[in-house]
């Protein structure tokens, strides 16, 4: 199994995309990217933490690619809107790849690069791509909210 780190707004809808796939066996919502240790979501929603929310994806690769999640990572989220995913704002909503090796960062940074020269965006792709910090999970009410709440998301 390898795992995966994604921010791209909003973690419920991030998750609950990414627990439909295939070859994804398991999902977690939290927070990456700050400078407090072991937050919580009223900390991180107010804005003082530097935390994104944030989905780890644990995954098969003899099932799907890395690379596979990229492409739906993009497709979820506007990857050039800074700070910012729907009616969500704050730095705490920011678009970014937190990359577990070497190997995820060339793959991020290769699957950028394609995505800015295809033309999709006439504004500048904002997603950062870094080494993946110390990923803490949320609080328990958090997980699998949407399946929790009963609501449908496609």
């Amino acid at each position: 199994m390898a795992k995966a780190i994604f921010a791209a707004g909003c973690f419920w809808g991030i998750e609950a995309t990414f627990r439909k796939v295939e070859g994804v066996t398991a999902t977690a919502v939290g927070y990456a990217g700050g400078t407090t240790a072991r937050p919580t979501y009223r900390e991180v929603c107010s804005g003082q933490t530097g935390h994104a929310e944030a989905v780890e994806v644990t995954f098969d690769p003899a099932k799907i690619s890395y690379e596979a999640l990229l492409d739906l990572f993009w497709k979820m989220h506007d990857p050039t809107s800074l700070n910012r995913q729907g009616p969500d704002r704050g730095s705490q909503y920011r678009s970014a790849i937190f990359c577990t090796s070497p190997e995820q960062e060339a793959a991020a940074k290769a699957s950028k690069a394609k995505l800015e020269a295809d033309g999709r965006y006439d504004r500048p792709i904002v997603t950062e791509i870094v080494s993946a910090p110390t990923f803490w999970m949320a609080e328990d009410y958090h997980q699998q909210y949407f399946e929790k709440q009963g609501i449908a998301h496609c």
